[in-house]
């Protein structure tokens, strides 16, 4: 089916588990600290399901009778596939400015990466592959939003996960039987979960011999009998009103720990149990790392474009367009902006076919990760320090406005060469909220490492990269001279 965003609201009412400032929160649609957000999830369907936007945002799912589905979980054939997908990636992402880090987008190009790799699956555990392939059929066929976590609690670090003093502090089987599996344990991160349907549990992180109990990938519903939602502070809660914080008032996707109290998943939702190996391989064997992290990177180039925008617009408000320094900073994030979205391209025109499938260029991808985890905190700073004092020099709230003299006080104060008062500062209550505020502070933090540490990207470059093709350059310059042949030039000429 497809999805509208009453539909989606309606189905996120099921009795999930979700905690929050010491308490149930109930219905989350209801509260406060989240039916904002949810709402604009249900933008994103309402967008996909206009008659106008059929061709943009569906895709004809084959031999299904001219069924459709959401691009999300399109298989791309070729590169104008590919391409096609992209673009409505790229339109649902423009709705929300690249501020939902884990939008519907992201955990459907993960499993849909996985489904482009059956084979694997299949060399593993045939019984297994073909839960996978059905669970892909089940949540593309249903328009599921999926979140997942795939990251293991922190604590001793040092430590394997075999190894905490608490054995069932991550997540891992329990017991199995004819039904499944018993799962107690906690995962994170579970980005966007409040707002999901179901989440994909696994893990990305390496394991050691020993850590089999928690080398399982399953996926069960957010109102699983026993799965606890501990959502973090909301911003969207602390937000007072839409014009103060217009971002973090309608896009804070929530962060979430999942603790699983014995909760039972059918054999007919496991896809991995007990294989180390197959953990890894399920991301870097298949196509499946690629594609959810190409996801990213399209999400990013829009949130970038927005960025640079806020950049061009504040050096508009200050009355600085034409100073020579300012442009030159703007020049800067300009081309910054247009390297993120040229790799974002480039994975495209280097993409290759593998089997059936037409997939982007893996390296191109890890490259853009590596330049992008720096940039993001530099570009943040950018923009800081091209705003200045107007970022902080703000009236309290609305609610100042609501006061004739304070209003009219805010109209001597608050000038700018190409805006009246008030839209000065609707715009930098806008740019605060996008790259000083805690909701945008949780941001910078999360671009930083969604990916993974530093060094883990850094790695996966390292493991991509055509090393051959250089060092053959190296090897031919070094082909093309010796030592005894310059040796016997420098020689003298006998009398």
């Amino acid at each position: 089916m497809i999805k509208t965003g009453a539909q989606h609201i309606e189905m996120l009412r099921d009795g999930r588990q979700v905690y929050i400032n010491g308490q149930t929160a109930g219905d989350v649609t209801a509260h406060p600290a989240f039916r904002q957000t949810i709402r604009s999830v249900g933008m994103l369907y309402d967008f996909q399901a206009r008659p106008d936007n059929r061709a943009l945002m569906t895709f004809e799912v084959p031999e299904s009778g001219g069924q459709r589905a959401n691009r999300i979980w399109q298989l791309p054939r070729s590169h104008a596939e590919l391409v096609q997908r992209r673009t409505a990636l790229e339109a649902w992402t423009e709705l929300h400015y690249g501020f939902l880090g884990r939008a519907p987008d992201h955990v459907a190009s993960c499993i849909s990466g996985m489904f482009m790799g059956i084979e694997v699956f299949e060399a593993y555990d045939k019984t297994r592959a073909g839960a996978l392939a059905d669970y892909y059929r089940y949540a593309r066929d249903n328009d599921l939003y999926l979140t997942y976590v795939i990251i293991n609690p922190q604590a001793d670090r040092s430590k394997s996960a075999g190894e905490q003093q608490d054995r069932f502090l991550t997540a891992s089987v329990v017991d199995q039987d004819a039904a499944g599996l018993t799962i107690r344990g906690a995962k994170m991160l579970a980005t966007g979960g409040i707002m999901a349907n179901e989440v994909f549990v696994t893990c990305i992180q390496p394991l050691r011999e020993g850590d089999e109990p928690y080398a399982v990938s399953f996926a069960v519903p957010m109102n699983a009998g026993g799965l606890k939602i501990l959502s973090r502070k909301s911003y969207e809660e602390s937000a007072a009103s839409v014009f103060d914080n217009p971002l973090a008032s309608r896009f804070d996707e929530n962060d979430a720990v999942l603790y699983f109290d014995n909760v039972k998943v059918p054999w007919e939702r496991v896809f991995i149990n007990g294989d180390i190996a197959m953990c890894q391989r399920q991301f870097h064997a298949t196509p499946a790392h690629v594609f959810q992290n190409y996801q990213a990177q399209i999400r990013l180039m829009v949130k970038m474009r927005f960025l640079v925008g806020i950049a061009r617009r504040i050096a508009e408000t200050n009355g600085v367009i034409n100073f020579p320094q300012v442009r030159e900073m703007l020049g800067v994030l300009a081309a910054q902006n247009t390297m993120v979205d040229a790799l974002v391209h480039a994975m495209e025109v280097k993409g290759r076919m593998l089997g059936a499938y037409f997939v982007p260029d893996a390296h191109t991808l890890y490259s853009a990760q590596v330049l992008t985890q720096q940039l993001y905190a530099g570009v943040i700073l950018a923009l800081r320090d091209l705003a200045g004092g107007g970022l902080i020099m703000l009236p309290s709230s609305v609610q100042d406005f609501a006061d004739p003299e304070l209003c009219s006080l805010i109209e001597k104060t608050q000038q700018s060469p190409v805006s009246s008062s008030k839209g000065r500062v609707k715009f930098f209550k806008l740019a605060w909220d996008a790259i000083g505020s805690e909701f945008a502070s949780r941001h910078t933090q999360y671009e930083m490492f969604y990916a993974g540490a530093t060094f883990v990207t850094k790695g996966h470059s390292f493991r991509t990269f055509d090393w051959d093709r250089c060092t053959q350059l190296v090897d031919h310059m070094l082909d093309s001279y010796s030592l005894d042949d310059e040796v016997d030039r420098a020689a003298p000429v006998a009398a």
